[in-house]
């Protein structure tokens, strides 16, 4: 005779979890239902469509065609030495090329950069020349440019004397200038890097903080919070919902970023890409921090609403504060942008758009951050008492005022 055995399944990690560590499973409770919603997903998986999709367009219109190149020059042994990395360019590209505008010194070459008239200039300077660019240099065109001065000159002095290496390699030395001042292409496309991480940090703040409200309202309006708060700690329901959706503000932000950084490659701007790149990774924190600072408010002003309907009076004041932040801090420049880049949450805008454009020292980072970390837990210290106070309050919409002084 045989016998059944059941297995039953072991729930004793689950246990454990909840006994110990209740704030976790509330955190992989709000990751699920993010994760499972349908409309959050397709709305996410769009934006990163478009993203991509911006930075392909952006890719197939300026990247369309062989380079083009026109460089001003002094002398013949200049158009010379163009003419050679014109060759060397076409080994490559057949239909590329490097034109080149005799100029009568270096003043007209500069007034030719400044005047669009020519990419970049090439003039002797000692022993050696001088590549001139207004803005940052075409990498592709400064490369051939510079080979093609060592390759000559290493020819012309072979055949001269050809015997030291040191008068084989005299005269290839390339000194670069940018007379722009660094104020064209890429201030450019440092407001650009800036504008989109300040609009990615003021975007996610309102959608994910709205959905940490909702999730509130949601769970008070139905009486479950109810039920939660007889099973769990109020401050471990709070730590779990906070933490969840933080990490999934994170993991968007990160996504998006990352196919943003990815899609520069493929377009003119690519040289800019170890800059960006070096702000973005400055922006995480600031993202992190800044959005934690704001998240317990927005499960207080969740927690202060009795029904969904309650919503919009609650979390108005709180969304007003980031519409004036987003507005303020691309307004503001010089001394102003300065100060703000120091004040807590406006720093998650200011302080990457400083870093990206080079007015900020790494350690006014630190020291931003510094701030924005102090200033977040005093947020948290704020928003877990009003949510606390809020939270099993049903009787109606709760004031600020009676959120504050409630009771337990």
């Amino acid at each position: 005779m045989s016998t059944d055995t059941i297995t039953r399944p072991d729930t004793s990690v689950d246990t454990r979890m909840a006994t110990r560590s209740p704030w976790k499973l509330v955190a992989l409770r709000e990751l699920q239902v993010r994760l499972s919603d349908r409309n959050f997903l397709l709305g996410t998986g769009a934006t990163i469509v478009l993203i991509a999709a911006l930075f392909a367009l952006q890719g197939f219109l300026m990247g369309g065609g062989a380079p083009s190149y026109t460089m001003a020059v002094t002398g013949s042994e200049a158009g010379a030495v163009v003419a050679e990395a014109e060759q060397a360019l076409q080994a490559t590209e057949d239909d590329a090329s490097i034109s080149t505008i005799e100029v009568a010194d270096a003043a007209a070459a500069e007034t030719a950069l400044t005047e669009g008239d020519a990419d970049a200039a090439l003039l002797p300077a000692g022993d050696g020349w001088e590549f001139v660019t207004d803005g940052e240099p075409d990498a592709q065109l400064q490369g051939v440019v510079s080979e093609s001065i060592r390759s000559s000159m290493l020819a012309a002095n072979a055949e001269a004397a050809g015997t030291s290496l040191s008068e084989l390699t005299a005269g290839t030395t390339v000194e670069m200038r940018d007379i722009s001042g660094g104020n064209d292409q890429s201030r450019f496309v440092a407001w650009i890097a800036g504008f989109a991480m300040a609009f990615l940090f003021y975007m996610a703040a309102i959608m994910f903080g709205m959905m940490i409200a909702n999730s509130v309202v949601e769970e008070k309006q139905s009486r479950i919070v109810e039920i939660l708060a007889a099973a769990i700690p109020v401050r471990a329901l709070l730590t779990g919902k906070v933490l969840g959706n933080t990490v999934m503000a994170f993991g968007v932000m990160a996504l998006m970023g990352t196919v943003a950084l990815v899609g520069l490659t493929f377009t003119e701007y690519d040289q800019y890409l170890s800059i960006v790149t070096e702000g973005f990774l400055w922006y995480i924190p600031f993202f992190v921090l800044g959005f934690l600072a704001l998240a317990c408010v927005w499960a207080a002003a969740g927690a202060m609403a009795s029904r969904t309907e309650d919503l919009q009076s609650t979390t108005m004041p709180l969304t007003m504060v980031l519409v004036t932040i987003f507005i303020v801090g691309l307004s503001l420049d010089g001394a102003a942008k300065v100060i703000g880049s120091f004040v807590p949450v406006l720093s998650t805008i200011l302080m990457p758009m400083r870093l990206l454009e080079g007015t900020a020292q790494w350690w006014e980072a630190v020291l931003a951050l510094g701030l924005t970390a102090a200033f977040c837990a005093l947020t948290i210290i704020v928003g877990a008492r009003l949510y606390r106070r809020a939270l099993l309050q049903t009787s109606g919409r709760v004031s600020l005022k009676a959120a504050w002084g409630g009771g337990e």
